[in-house]
């Protein structure tokens, strides 16, 4: 299985990734019923790469549609007079951190 970046997850919509995500799912489910089963040994041996492969492509799903969501809120709140939790927090601590993180 072809490694996916998260780069060009970005580009996609939401509901595409989560049908991906769904879709990745399927297949991992079935390398866990092949090697349940005692299938061939070659599908055996790219159990392990085609799992790591998945659940890491899965992760990088996540991400995007979390860094997407934060993003939107940010977008959202800007000039606003209040703000999102997470975000009071981020300005609270932001002078204690080594590299301050500027938005």
């Amino acid at each position: 299985m072809a490694r996916i970046k998260a780069g060009n997850l970005r580009s996609k919509k939401e509901e595409r990734l989560l049908k991906q995500e769904e879709e990745l799912k399927v297949q991992l489910s079935q390398q866990h019923v092949a090697k349940a089963t005692g299938s061939v040994a070659s599908k055996l041996s790219k159990i392990r790469v085609v799992h790591k492969s998945i659940t890491n492509t899965i992760h990088h799903v996540w991400t995007v549609i979390n860094q997407t969501q934060k993003e939107n809120l940010r977008k959202l709140y800007k000039g606003k007079k209040y703000e999102t939790k997470k975000q009071q927090q981020k300005e609270l601590l932001n002078p204690l951190w080594k590299h301050p993180v500027k938005d």
